[in-house]
């Protein structure tokens, strides 16, 4: 870590000046809109459709299609070159450090972690508990051959029992090769921590999966920043990016992209097909719970930008099956 050239006085940095304090009137602000605010519907009023799984465990992954998988939030699981993919799968009922306490999914998941067939590999963006979740992981520990984390997050996987040569740290512009395929660790404008002294101590990521023939961009979570053309002039086009758009407010700009940014970063991306994500489980921000995918879709509509938005479980296979209903609007 301390080798890094991301890494200075103790914490990593952004590549950009990047600002996270919210000041006491900020702090005033939540806590009004918390206890007086207006409803705004946070968490959905009724139950939304949730497809589920028909994987066997002795299914192999699809190899002549690209399959993507949404289990809400920021979790995936993706089917690449025959070669079965987790992306930040928190897969559990509340996203917080106590667990009874905190945000709780929205919805069942399409498929419970142990109906999972095995697990090629699990790639973690960096250590927020609505991205890196201890029971998945322990679930998780025994079916996946490796996991690909950003630099510094290993030692939370270590220490639920995750072996080290099962871990392999990546930095920023790092890539590794795994069974054909290609994972490049890619920057984001954002931050890192699970308590109150840890901030900034393990490095935020994106991801970059390259196969024989599609390429896919995961951005874990981001403030908009100039590093998207960057990943894109080096990496893109892109097929398919899975862009945050939601836990957005105007307290925190540079660390949560608003939806508008988010159609934006896929352009800078050089990207053909965009699905927002990093909403539709969670209540982390003030905003409604559909405002992130309404105001996401009308941009890239505006701008003729081809969206898909599947319902949680629903496959998405890229050049083939690409969902793009409203299911949303009640």
């Amino acid at each position: 870590m301390e080798q890094s050239p991301n890494y200075r006085d103790g914490e990593f940095q952004n590549l950009v000046e990047t600002n996270m304090d919210i000041g006491f009137r900020g702090y005033v602000k939540l806590i009004s809109a918390s206890f007086f605010g207006k409803n705004v519907n946070r968490r959905p009023d009724h139950v939304f459709p949730v497809q589920h799984l028909k994987i066997k465990q002795s299914d192999t992954a699809q190899d002549t299609a690209t399959v993507i998988t949404w289990f809400g939030h920021s979790a995936f699981l993706v089917e690449l070159d025959g070669k079965r993919l987790l992306l930040d799968p928190m897969l559990g009922d509340i996203a917080s450090p106590i667990s009874f306490l905190g945000p709780k999914r929205f919805s069942e998941l399409p498929a419970a972690i142990e109906d999972l067939p095995p697990l090629d590999a699990v790639l973690i963006s960096h250590d927020h508990y609505d991205h890196l979740d201890y029971g998945s992981i322990q679930k998780l520990a025994e079916k996946t051959t490796h996991f690909f984390v950003a630099l510094g997050v290993g030692a939370h996987l270590e220490r639920w029992g995750v072996p080290a040569d099962k871990i392999t740290e990546m930095d920023w512009w790092q890539e590794a090769s795994f069974r054909g395929l290609t994972f490049a660790a890619t920057p984001s404008r954002h931050f890192s921590g699970r308590g109150l002294t840890d901030r900034m101590e393990t490095l935020w990521t994106s991801w970059v999966l390259i196969g024989r023939k599609d390429r896919i961009y995961f951005s874990g979570d981001s403030g908009y920043f100039n590093g998207f053309k960057e990943i894109g002039r080096k990496y893109g086009p892109f097929d398919l990016t899975l862009m945050e758009c939601g836990q957005y407010n105007e307290l925190w700009p540079n660390i949560h992209m608003m939806p508008e940014q988010t159609v934006q970063a896929h352009l800078d991306l050089n990207g053909k097909l965009l699905m927002p994500i990093h909403w539709g489980a969670f209540a982390l921000a003030m905003h409604s719970w559909t405002d992130p995918i309404t105001r996401a879709t009308q941009r890239a509509e505006e701008l003729n930008v081809p969206v898909t938005t599947p319902e949680i479980g629903e496959p998405v296979i890229l050049h083939q099956s690409v969902p793009n209903q409203k299911w949303w609007q009640q």
